[in-house]
């Protein structure tokens, strides 16, 4: 019998194509009701319930990006707040932890970045992700996964093309999670380093061009994912 991992976010985007195309691992998914982040005896009764071996932390506040300037405490209390909770029960309960975190903590101004590089978010949704890892980061029986990924077929119109970075389908992610699952520390996760806008027209050919003009959105968003493929090709 496999051992159990709880997905936390368990009605979440990719946890629902999770869901849906898991083959290999022994999920249960868990919605806000059945496992509230922001509330400690909502995990420990969620841990003590199902025992698992691992929790998947994929709760989170993503999009849109102006909510955590709009509403900073909302993502200060899911992102930073909530992943200390986490941490800490499973800490306790001597679980581990799988942390979905984001290539928006390095400073994307130099691109392909490695996982020992310096860390500096250039937006208040990286930092509030790396506020998350501080925690996991606390606790050694940890995995971090850096992840630039999005839904399937691209969902937006246009897309920019002097904006590079490492983007991979929700689907890709499922396709690699099992591989990933039993690691430890922090790995850089994501597809091959192309213009967003090459990466959308992979699954909308009808997308059109743009040109990223805002001064605050770096440029050069890539990871250096030597470390994934490594593990991809054993």
């Amino acid at each position: 019998m496999k051992k159990l991992i709880i997905v936390t976010g368990g009605d979440g985007r990719f946890a629902n194509v999770l869901k849906k195309q898991n083959k290999k691992l022994n999920l249960k998914f868990l919605s806000k009701k059945e496992l509230n982040i922001l509330d400690k005896k909502s995990i420990k009764k969620a841990i003590l319930k199902y025992k698992p071996k691992s929790i998947l932390h994929c709760a989170a506040l993503s999009r849109p990006m102006s909510l955590h300037y709009s509403n900073i405490e909302k993502s200060i209390n899911l992102n930073i707040i909530g992943t200390a909770n986490i941490v800490a029960m499973c800490a306790k309960y001597k679980v581990k932890v799988i942390y979905f975190s984001t290539g928006y903590v390095y400073e994307c101004t130099k691109g392909n970045y490695k996982e020992k590089d310096p860390v500096k978010p250039f937006n208040n949704y990286g930092l509030s992700k790396l506020g998350g890892e501080c925690a996991v980061q606390m606790y050694k029986n940890s995995l971090i996964l850096r992840i630039t990924m999005t839904e399937k077929p691209f969902a937006y119109k246009k897309a920019y093309t002097n904006v590079y970075s490492n983007y991979m389908f929700h689907d890709d992610m499922v396709e690699i999670l099992p591989k990933l699952i039993n690691k430890f520390g922090i790995i850089n996760v994501g597809g091959k380093s192309r213009s967003i806008y090459n990466f959308g027209k992979s699954s909308n050919k009808n997308i059109l061009q743009s040109i990223n003009k805002d001064k605050n959105l770096p440029l050069k968003q890539t990871m250096n994912l030597n470390i994934l493929n490594q593990i991809l090709k054993k």
